[in-house]
């Protein structure tokens, strides 16, 4: 199990870097000042860091089901396996964490129920913010789209504080702030490869949302390693019109240089963690 979860970490690391020499090819490099690259930089490692709120969350669905995880441990897991998800398919990346679950010790159906609920509470914690992208498809003042988010918030938090388990609310918060990071990071993103032509504060909002649906669409595509393709394409009706076409496609695509480095750098790291995988749990 330990060498099939590294095989497919490795293939990951394989297709990332196939995905950084693809995007180069479609990024203008003449019209991309070196502010920028240090701006994409600092976003990577924001977006690593951002990771670990995944493996947090994890651990959290982990230790609900009486598998109670190392910190460490959840975060090497996470970190080695989260590569695989540029693998075409889009499950490998699950195959890779039930696979070294198990090599830590961790019951194979409790990793497999593991998987389900997180795919299904990232899912929530992605439509929970949807009513904030209202206004770009309807017209409708973003005040309004700010009071159905919050209204859709309260209502979830209390769906599964008493259809479920209470328990379940923590990790869906871990959820909503990685989406929340995420979509503040393509905003700056978005701001820094056009500031003459950044978007006006009042729209961030809208905007971000957008950016979490387009991933949330990208997610439930079968087939779409890491939601290559579905995402930009989600995004760009969303948000036509707010800001121009050749802007939003440069923070589209070094965006995904964004999250494949921070993906990168989130495994880099994780490799490192002096925390062993096998029969790690009891």
């Amino acid at each position: 199990m330990n060498g099939l979860g590294a095989a497919l970490a490795i293939v990951g690391v394989a297709f990332v870097g196939i995905r950084f020499r693809a995007y180069s090819k479609e990024i203008d490099f003449d019209h991309i000042g070196s502010h920028v690259w240090v701006v994409v930089a600092a976003a990577a490692v924001a977006y690593a860091m951002a990771g670990l709120l995944l493996a947090a969350a994890w651990r959290e669905l982990l230790c609900q089901m009486d598998v109670h995880a190392k910190r460490l441990w959840a975060v090497k897991v996470y970190g080695i396996s989260q590569l695989a998800k540029y693998v075409p398919g889009n499950i490998f990346q699950f195959a890779g964490r039930q696979a070294l679950g198990m090599a830590g010790g961790a019951p194979g159906w409790v990793l497999a129920k593991s998987t389900i609920w997180e795919l299904g509470l990232l899912a929530l914690a992605g439509l929970t913010y949807g009513g904030l992208a209202l206004p770009l498809v309807f017209g409708w003042p973003v005040a309004l789209g700010g009071g159905i988010f919050f209204v859709t918030v309260v209502v979830v938090a209390w769906m599964l504080g008493h259809g479920f388990s209470r328990l379940h609310i923590r990790p869906w918060i871990l959820y909503l702030l990685f989406h929340g990071v995420s979509s503040l990071l393509f905003i700056w993103l978005l701001i820094t490869v056009a500031p003459e032509r950044a978007p006006a504060l009042g729209s961030w909002a809208p905007i971000g949302a957008a950016y979490i649906v387009a991933w949330l669409a990208g997610l439930v595509t079968p087939g779409a390693p890491a939601g290559v393709g579905v995402r930009e394409l989600v995004l760009m009706f969303l948000m036509r019109g707010q800001v121009p076409e050749a802007d939003l496609l440069l923070a589209v695509v070094v965006g995904r240089v964004v999250t494949v480095g921070g993906d990168a750098i989130f495994f880099l790291g994780s490799s490192l963690l002096p925390t062993k995988i096998d029969g790690s749990i009891d």
